[in-house]
């Protein structure tokens, strides 16, 4: 299945082999020690509450003061899913291994070429999982511990509009965008196993589903030129949209198009025409390994 109207050069979800399992990535010493250390700024921790319609809502919580290891049983028996930002800063030593993995798989897809690189070490719980959304950039999904379900959806008007993306890039509201039930005909499904990497398009749209197990990956994001051309095209759009506007769909503009929208972007970004309305959630939980789901109500 061809999964994005985007042009690039991964047309569809592919595995990969990795080795950061047997370096010792994702033992339970090692994540302790990191989790102890971590710059608490750094560290998302969520809980997604799912409806049978396949909605869901989102709780934010605090770092809290649990030791790392307190912290790692919380997530471990809970309904957590965890991110830790900036995984180059806040671990260069597993990043290092990572770019490393990177580099093979970018040499193995012809006219893969990333300009940027960033990433976020995920710990989350049995039970949890993300739910359907998509990611500005390019992936590359490093799982190491567990088993988890990805399910990967064609980057089609209809399962991403360009509004909706437009709103997520412009920071207007977070990663997720609108489902419903009948996607999942359309999805390529994919179980992984510790040692296994995964890539898909561009924008494709995704949900994740931990197979009732406690699971560790490193999601690395990665930009290309176009990519970044496309993410201030879409920012510019957003600005029009908002003002009235009727802007071109992004798929429809050349590259010396998308070029000067992105140009756009930089300047409309620094007048501050459009303040983010994330980066102040309520946090109203903090991990507890002793509680339900692994939280308790601030």
């Amino acid at each position: 299945m061809d999964g994005t109207r985007y042009s690039g050069p991964i047309r569809e979800a592919r595995v990969f082999p990795h080795g950061l399992v047997a370096a010792g990535f994702a033992d339970d010493d090692r994540l302790a020690q990191v989790l102890d250390r971590y710059p608490a700024g750094l560290i998302d921790i969520n809980l997604y509450d799912y409806q049978d319609d396949g909605g869901h809502t989102l709780r934010t919580g605090a770092r809290g003061a649990l030791s790392g290891a307190d912290l790692l049983k919380a997530i471990q028996q809970g309904r957590l899913w965890v991110n830790l930002r900036d995984v180059q800063d806040g671990w260069p030593e597993l990043w290092a291994a990572a770019m490393d993995e990177f580099g093979a798989i970018q040499s193995s897809i012809p006219g893969l070429k990333a300009v940027r690189n960033a990433g976020q070490l995920i710990l989350s719980s049995p039970k949890s999982g993300a739910p359907y959304h998509f990611d500005n950039a390019g992936v590359v999904l490093f799982h190491m511990r567990g088993r988890k379900r990805v399910f990967v959806y064609p980057g089609d008007e209809t399962h991403l509009p360009e509004a909706s993306m437009e709103q997520v890039i412009a920071l207007q509201t977070t990663e997720e965008i609108p489902y419903r039930p009948d996607f999942e005909a359309d999805a390529s499904v994919i179980d992984l196993e510790p040692g296994q990497a995964l890539t898909w398009p561009i924008y494709a749209p995704h949900r994740v589903r931990n197979l009732d197990q406690f699971c560790v990956s490193l999601s690395m994001d990665f930009q290309t030129w176009g990519s970044r051309f496309r993410n201030g095209a879409l920012f510019t759009n957003a600005v029009l949209r908002e003002r009235g506007g009727r802007p071109r769909p992004t798929d429809r503009m050349a590259r010396p198009e998308l070029a000067a929208r992105w140009a756009a972007s930089l300047a409309l970004k620094k007048a501050g025409v459009m303040k983010s309305r994330i980066h102040d959630l309520a946090r109203d939980f903090e991990p507890d390994a002793e509680a339900a789901d692994g939280v308790r109500a601030l």
